[in-house]
């Protein structure tokens, strides 16, 4: 099990994209406070479409109350000032991978903290940023693929008709 952790989140429609990555994925969604938008935004609903009733979601009022309720987790930063690329690094089960908000991302002080446990994306120089919800799909599935894919099929089944 993965956690993703979207620390004041702005947009709904990102938020709900990465609700439906994390639904999808047996993955928690934490949504550390501020948000950017009312839970029961209807743009956030529309983007998780019909997953919600398979998302694990806590919510925390700030940053500090959700260090308080997860004081031994292991965590990766996700950020474009990352020391490492995401690939690079082995991610335990049950680990925290932190996205911060679409304007300005984590907070720099965090980041020089951990910097050893920054990751980013690699991306051409002149672009800011990849899109948070886009991020964060990357990184999970990462991470996932790591780990076997715990829970998850790994093939479909064959389409009924006529084949080609």
């Amino acid at each position: 099990m993965l956690n993703i952790v979207l620390v004041e989140p702005e947009i709904p429609q990102n938020t709900g994209n990465v609700a439906r990555t994390c639904a999808v994925t047996g993955s928690v969604l934490h949504l550390v406070g501020p948000l950017g938008f009312r839970i029961d935004d209807a743009k956030l609903k529309r983007a998780g479409l019909d997953y919600w009733h398979l998302l694990d979601i806590r919510h925390y009022v700030s940053f500090d109350e959700y260090l308080a309720r997860n004081p031994d987790a292991v965590r990766f930063y996700a950020t474009t000032h990352g020391a490492r690329c995401y690939t690079d690094v082995s991610y335990p089960d049950g680990c925290h991978i932190l996205f911060g908000k679409e304007s300005a991302g984590l907070d720099h002080r965090l980041i020089c903290e951990h910097y050893d446990r920054a990751i980013r994306i690699p991306q051409i120089s002149e672009a800011r940023s990849l899109n948070l919800s886009n991020s964060a799909a990357i990184v999970v599935y990462e991470a996932l693929r790591q780990l076997g894919f715990p829970g998850m099929r790994l093939s479909g089944d064959r389409p009924e008709g006529e084949h080609v």
